[in-house]
């Protein structure tokens, strides 16, 4: 459906930060009636490896979903000073929030070139993240929709579907102060 403007008006870009966490995301965007295409945008992620390792499910599933997927260029250095003195804060702490910031604005400025309307984030479905924080620095930008994917057994959702799959699930959120305080517990 096009707009006076000629602009999908149910086309969405999606803000993907793993295989698992898009799982049961995209599964309601697309019964919700949206148009999805995948936006993989995650220099938080450490080590590079762990990175290019998530980014390959993240294109296995939109292959198997018949989704496009975009990958944003890889910056961990431009990632780190954006972060830079929050290093030592806890998991879903200021530093976590600085992130969400630096992605979800990524995904806006691909949104806005792309003349895609609407985007969002897979962020809101890990139990690891407070949706709420989400939302606020979504709101700062034109066309975030605030989706809660955890609500309606979207983790129980996703979990099934990875092991259906066969879905690499990681263990911690994926830069190296979240890597470090995992092994710390």
């Amino acid at each position: 459906m096009l707009d006076n403007d000629g602009i999908d008006s149910k086309h969405i870009l999606v803000h993907v930060c793993c295989a698992p966490c898009a799982t049961s995301s995209i599964e309601n965007l697309l019964e919700a009636g949206y148009e999805v295409t995948l936006f993989y945008s995650n220099s938080n992620i450490f080590p590079e490896e762990e990175y290019r390792r998530r980014l390959g499910f993240v294109h296995w599933l939109g292959d198997k979903s018949g989704i496009d997927v975009i990958e944003d260029s890889y910056n961990h250095l431009s990632w780190l000073k954006a972060i830079k003195g929050l290093e030592n804060e806890p998991e879903k702490g200021k530093r976590c929030i600085k992130c969400f910031d630096y992605n979800l604005k990524q995904t806006a400025v691909i949104s806005h070139k792309l003349r895609i309307p609407y985007f969002t984030t897979t962020l809101t479905l890990s139990p690891h993240k407070i949706s709420k924080y989400i939302f606020e620095v979504g709101k700062k930008y034109p066309g975030y929709i605030s989706f809660d994917f955890k609500k309606g057994d979207g983790i129980k959702r996703s979990h099934l579907l990875c092991k259906e799959y066969d879905i690499y699930r990681q263990n911690y959120c994926g830069c190296e102060f979240s890597l470090e305080q995992r092994h710390k517990k």
